[in-house]
C-alpha cells in the first residue's frame, strides 16, 4: 500500500499543509479494476510523486500528481495534493479548483479544506480561509493545525486576540508545535505583553536552538527592551540559520510577523 494521510509544514507560510495518500477501500476498489501493469505502474507513480513533492521537484510532482488524476479522477487525495505543488509553485487559482474537486468528491474530509485554507490565506482572503478551518475543526475539534491556520488567518484580519486564542488553542491540543508556539509569542508581543512574549520565546530558543523564527523574535524583543547583549548573541545564531530575516519585506509579508515585532526588527537591523 502507498502511504497514508501524511502531514508536513511549508515552512515559508508557516502554514501546516497535508499530503494525502490513498483514499482507503474506495481507492483501493478503483485500482483493482486495472490490470497488473497499470496497477504497478500507479504504485510507481505515486511512490515518484510524493518523493519529488517532498525533495522540492513541484513542477515533476505535478506531472506525476496529473498522470494519476487521469488513472483515478475519482481519488480525492491526488487532486488535493496536485493543489499543494501548485501553491507550491504560486499556482494559487489553479491550486484552489484542484482543492475545489477534492471536496467535492470527499466533502467529510478535513485535510483538503485545510490545504484550501493555506492556499485562501496566499490571496489574502482570510475570511475564507477561516471558514475552510472552522468546517476542519467541526469535522475533527481536535486539530491542531487546524488552528494553527485559523489564527493565522484571523491575525491577517488584525484580530490579535482572536489570533492568540487560536495558537493557544493550538499550543494545548500539541505542546511540541514549535510553529504555533512561536504565533502565540508573537501574538502576545503585538498586544503588548513583551515580558510574556520573551519569556516564551527564550523557552522555545532553549528547546530548539535551531529555531531562527523564535531567535529572531527573541532578537528583535530583547532589543526593544534594551537587552543588547543577548540580542546580538541570538542573531549571529539566527544569519547562520536563515538569511532571509533580514529582509523586512518578507517578514511582514510572507512569513507574516505582526506589526509591533516588524516594526521591532527594524529597529535592531537599522542601527
Amino acid at each position: 500500500m502507498v502511504r497514508g494521510w501524511q502531514r508536513w509544514v511549508l515552512i515559508t507560510l508557516f502554514c501546516s499543509w497535508c499530503w494525502l495518500g490513498g483514499a482507503g477501500v474506495a481507492a483501493a476498489a478503483h485500482v483493482s479494476q486495472f490490470s497488473q501493469a497499470d496497477r504497478q505502474a500507479i504504485a510507481d507513480l505515486k511512490q515518484k510523486a510524493f518523493v519529488a513533492s517532498e525533495a522540492g521537484q513541484f513542477v515533476q510532482a505535478e506531472t506525476y500528481w496529473s498522470q494519476l488524476i487521469e488513472y483515478l479522477p475519482e481519488e480525492a487525495a491526488l487532486w488535493s495534493n496536485r493543489g499543494n505543488v501548485r501553491v507550491s509553485q504560486n499556482k494559487l487559482s489553479a491550486a484552489l479548483a484542484d482543492y475545489d474537486q477534492a471536496i467535492t468528491l470527499a466533502p467529510t474530509e478535513p485535510d483538503p479544506y485545510l490545504n484550501r485554507g493555506a492556499a485562501l490565506e496566499g490571496l489574502g482572503r482570510w475570511s475564507e480561509a477561516i471558514a475552510d478551518y472552522t468546517q476542519v475543526l467541526a469535522l475533527n475539534p481536535e486539530d491542531a493545525a487546524a488552528y494553527n491556520n485559523r489564527g493565522s488567518a484571523k491575525a491577517g484580519l488584525g484580530d490579535w486576540n482572536a489570533a492568540l486564542a487560536d495558537y493557544q488553542t493550538a499550543v494545548d491540543l500539541e505542546p511540541k508545535f514549535a510553529f504555533a508556539r512561536v504565533n502565540a509569542a508573537l501574538m502576545e508581543y503585538q498586544l503588548g505583553h513583551q515580558g510574556e512574549a520573551i519569556r516564551q520565546l527564550r523557552n522555545l530558543t532553549r528547546r530548539y536552538p535551531n529555531f531562527a523564527d523564535a531567535r529572531a523574535a527573541l532578537t528583535a524583543a530583547l532589543w526593544g527592551q534594551g537587552q543588547a547583549g543577548e540580542a546580538e548573541s541570538n542573531w549571529v545564531a539566527v544569519v547562520g540559520l536563515d538569511g532571509r530575516y533580514k529582509d523586512l519585506a518578507w517578514v511582514s509579508t510572507i512569513r507574516r510577523w505582526p506589526p509591533a515585532m516588524v516594526a521591532a526588527l527594524e529597529k535592531f537591523l537599522n542601527l
